[in-house]
């Protein structure tokens, strides 16, 4: 099922984690339309913009999966509203650095950047528009996009 242009459902619903356990990812009506609107309000104009793949390392997590994974209970990845990224070659603060100045979202967090491509960004996205930013990495989460 094509959620906008360049993005399908399955990039969201694949999951090693769910393949390995034997999990069922299948996501509700409800779930699909979330995804829909991440993809149109988040993840499409950041694909417009680079005119670059947008690679989802992580999608939509039922509660099982994320579970599995070790996700928190409180995740967006368990309503369709959040997904892990990379955009090849381009820096993961530049990027990070478009989203927070061009759109709307819930949080922004720049996850494990120490430079270049390294770790990947993390958006949600519902229309409550939080416009919350924060960096993680080994030694915590801070508020902020702060650059290593």
């Amino acid at each position: 099922m094509q959620l906008t242009k360049n993005f399908y459902l399955s990039e969201f619903t694949h999951s090693q984690t769910a393949s390995r356990f034997g999990l069922n990812n299948s996501p509700t009506d409800k779930v699909i339309d979330n995804l829909k609107l991440l993809c149109e309000k988040v993840l499409q104009p950041v694909r417009d913009n680079y005119q670059k793949p947008v690679i989802i390392s992580s999608g939509y997590r039922n509660s099982a999966v994320n579970r599995a994974v070790g996700g928190s209970p409180r995740s967006q990845h368990q309503f369709g509203q959040a997904a892990d990224f990379t955009i090849p070659s381009v820096d993961n603060w530049d990027l990070a650095q478009w989203i927070w100045k061009n759109l709307n979202y819930d949080q922004l967090i720049l996850e494990f950047y120490t430079g270049g491509n390294s770790g990947w960004i993390h958006v949600g996205y519902s229309p409550r528009h939080l416009n919350q930013e924060l960096t993680i990495n080994k030694w915590g989460t801070f508020g902020g996009l702060k650059k290593y």
